[in-house]
């Protein structure tokens, strides 16, 4: 197996202390938005399980409720940790607008 030609690639951008600040909060703004959806879609499975969304489903069985329990209980423990990792991203981003 051969490896691939890599260019001789120099990129040189020049942005601000501002605008990298304003980048940083800005994935952490979008990484926010992609947890709420995540977080809404497993509502939306909990209600489609127990039937709640008319005309859809019958509510499911037993086992079925628990396995989805598990399923979103593990989803939701994902997204806490993902949230203390940008919370924690987010106070060293204040930490250096403040001086601290």
């Amino acid at each position: 197996m051969s490896f691939p030609n890599i260019p001789n690639i120099t990129a040189s951008i020049t942005i601000t202390r501002d605008e990298v600040l304003n980048l940083l909060l800005s994935s952490i703004a979008f990484e926010e938005l992609g947890l709420s959806h995540i977080i809404n879609a497993e509502g939306e499975k909990i209600q489609y399980a127990l039937g709640l969304i008319p005309g859809l489903t019958q509510p499911a069985s037993i086992p079925d409720l628990l396995s989805i329990n598990n399923s979103v209980r593990k989803t939701l423990d994902s997204v806490t940790r993902k949230e203390l990792v940008l919370q924690s991203k987010l106070q060293n981003i204040v930490d250096l607008l403040t001086g601290d």
